[in-house]
């Protein structure tokens, strides 16, 4: 998603771009990672457009301002939007990728994928996410071509980072806002508030939500500390899985079952407990949230 057309003259020469993201604390929907980039010599024009970090501004003027810059055709825009079930699933994963790795990985997307498209990147800001010096070295080793400047704050520094928070933040807003359900539970709503963990109405929802067999809806980021109080309703759950990919005897063929104690969970210790079953393969719950067989943990 993003202003992927025919490419303008002015991508040809020198070009800055800024990178920010929208929704990496709440417990609900996905995470965006959005930019912006413009010709170096459209900066001047750039802070006249009056971006600010989207936190500062009320929905009618990011929505506004997002218009604005669709339309202009002296900028570039492109979003990455990282699903709630992929967020969980890494975080969770054996070899966990932690939420800074999840960042980075989108951060350097968004740059190979405009870089790709044949603009002239040599300016890239980039608002921190962990030590902004180390995250300045690995964008630098990956693009060593390009200059990088990583701040804290750099969404109120930098217009650029000021017009990819915008990105960001109206991309997730209108996700959450759009947001087609996979379930079809009886009274299920959306009155579920700003999805950040201590807003009661965020709760409320969860709470009102959460079933003793499936966990929660796919909106949920599972892995989140906050839905750790909910563990303790759930029921054990024996499912279908495929043996171990990495088990090189015979029995790969076979099908096994995997007993959790605590789905997608990890308040406790789970337990696994493998039955052979002539099963029919992974269960498509667990397919669609991302979810591997683990023999170890």
């Amino acid at each position: 998603m993003g202003s992927e057309t025919a490419l303008p003259k002015w991508a040809s020469k020198p070009c800055m771009m800024g990178i920010d993201e929208a929704g990496r604390g709440p417990v609900l929907g996905p995470m965006v990672y959005g930019c912006l980039y413009c010709s170096c010599s459209f900066q001047k024009k750039l802070s006249t457009l009056n971006f600010a970090d989207s936190k500062t501004l009320k929905e009618e003027k990011r929505e506004e301002l997002f218009e604005n810059l669709k339309a202009d055709e002296s900028i570039g825009w492109a979003v990455d939007v990282i699903d709630p079930r992929e967020i969980s699933a890494k975080m969770l994963k054996k070899h966990k990728i932690n939420l800074n790795e999840i960042s980075h990985d989108s951060a350097i997307g968004l740059v190979g994928r405009v870089l790709n498209m044949g603009v002239l990147l040599t300016e890239v800001y980039v608002d921190t996410v962990g030590d902004a010096e180390k995250y300045r070295i690995k964008l630098s080793e990956r693009f060593p071509s390009i200059k990088f400047v990583v701040a804290k704050k750099a969404d109120s520094l930098y217009p650029v980072v000021s017009g990819a928070s915008i990105v960001a933040k109206v991309t997730r807003d209108r996700a959450l806002r759009d947001w087609v359900f996979d379930e079809t539970a009886e009274n299920m709503h959306r009155n579920f508030g700003s999805g950040y963990p201590g807003d009661p109405e965020t709760k409320s929802w969860l709470d009102d939500h959460k079933h003793i067999v499936f966990g929660f809806p796919t909106l949920v980021r599972f892995s989140w500390g906050t839905c750790t109080s909910y563990s303790k309703h759930l029921v054990e759950v024996l499912w279908e899985a495929d043996a171990d990919e990495e088990d090189g005897s015979s029995e790969k063929t076979r099908k096994r079952q995997l007993k959790l104690t605590n789905v997608g969970f990890t308040a406790s210790k789970r337990k696994t407990e493998d039955i052979e079953s002539s099963g029919k393969g992974r269960c498509k719950f667990f397919q669609a949230r991302k979810l591997e067989l683990l023999s170890e943990f």
